[in-house]
């Protein structure tokens, strides 16, 4: 009678779970503890985490009697004999370099989500990667152009942007009175327009912008939400991407660089007004100013959302790490609280990554009609 009780609050455990994370954590701590009857493999925190904050060539959505039950993506790879596709099923959930995919007369494996040639003979693991003193791989690389996980959702949040601002341009009547989603979209519009680009902009100049700014606030928003929402099939830390958030940063930068007036380089220059040692001196630091702005866009964003994803992860991960079930309701009480932060989170950020694009483009545009009194 224990040993049921045990099993249905263990049963409850994982539900709550893999409900809080919407990943496959549990498949993988349930693996370790019966892969072996006798011996019992101890559950890795970092290759946890680390698994489901990068990118991959599927979504792994469980473990289902010893066999991983996910969703392949399209390989395309440029070899040395031209263009190369297969789905990512090909590897079996192999990650380990172990399993061999032969296509277009040559052979690939995939290892740490990176694909590979293949090595002539197997090493003694039975992987067909070799590695250097430091364990990394030394086989050559094909260029890979798969659509990972990664890029899939950025194309699904595309879409998703698409029909929902394509459904509220239409769902306003003939006196411009919005209905039914219009309703929840326009007043996010007159947020943008009237809170984010008029003050840092201008009225003068934030017509050219509002375009981009609205697209870059609901890209993040989507996305971030995406991540976030539980037994979503297609959720991916895209947010959480350095190469993501480095683009949409790279972006603003070049907006930035473009529409900047004379003014504003020369106030990085030549700074008026200030004494000419002053202006030697304030030259360098002004200059490294147009990049960090751009980095620091991109590191906030970066670490804001990989923060809430690995925090999460973590606090769930204490249940296995303590290997007894009670831990479990102040694991879960904790993860749900910081879920409900991030869900605050996701918004919070991408209004301030637009917020600040905003700023950059308004005070790179901006006159001084009173250089003297500067």
């Amino acid at each position: 009678m224990k040993t049921t009780n045990f099993n249905v609050i263990k049963s409850l455990i994982f539900g709550l779970f893999f409900i809080l994370s919407a990943s496959p954590v549990l498949a993988i701590s349930a693996d370790s503890e019966t892969k072996s009857e006798g011996e019992e493999e101890e559950f890795n925190v970092t290759d946890m985490i680390m698994h489901h904050v990068k990118d991959a060539h599927d979504f792994h959505i469980l473990d289902w009697n010893g066999h991983a039950v996910s969703f392949p993506l399209p390989v395309i790879l440029w070899t040395d004999n031209g263009l190369v596709t297969f789905m990512s099923s090909e590897f079996h959930h192999d990650d380990s370099g172990s399993v061999v995919v032969e296509k277009g007369g040559q052979k690939f494996v995939k290892y740490h989500e990176e694909i590979y040639y293949a090595s002539d003979t197997p090493n003694s693991d039975g992987s067909f990667v070799n590695l250097d003193a430091e364990a990394h791989p030394v086989n050559a690389q094909p260029l890979d152009f798969s659509i990972t996980k990664l890029v899939f959702s950025m194309f699904l949040s595309i879409l998703l942007l698409l029909l929902i601002f394509g459904l509220s341009a239409r769902k306003y009547d003939a006196s411009g009175v919005p209905r039914g989603i219009a309703k929840f979209t326009e007043p996010l519009v007159l947020f943008i327009r009237d809170d984010v680009a008029i003050p840092n902009i201008g009225e003068k100049h934030y017509k050219r912008f509002m375009p981009f700014l609205l697209t870059l606030f609901f890209f993040i928003w989507i996305n971030n939400i995406m991540g976030l929402i539980p037994f979503f099939p297609f959720s991916a830390n895209l947010s959480g991407n350095i190469a993501f958030t480095f683009v949409l940063a790279l972006i603003t930068f070049v907006i930035t660089t473009l529409v900047g007036n004379k003014d504003y380089w020369k106030h990085i220059f030549w700074m008026p007004g200030v004494p000419v040692p002053m202006k030697i001196f304030l030259a360098p630091i002004e200059f490294l100013g147009i990049f960090i702005k751009p980095i620091s866009l991109m590191i906030r964003l970066f670490a804001n959302i990989t923060a809430g994803h690995i925090i999460v992860l973590s606090l769930i991960s204490l249940i296995f790490i303590a290997k007894s079930v009670w831990v479990s309701p102040a694991s879960v009480f904790f993860s749900v609280f910081i879920s409900l932060i991030e869900v605050l989170v996701v918004a919070i950020q991408a209004y301030i990554f637009t917020m600040l694009s905003a700023l950059y483009i308004g005070a790179a545009m901006e006159e001084h009609e009173h250089e003297h009194e500067h």
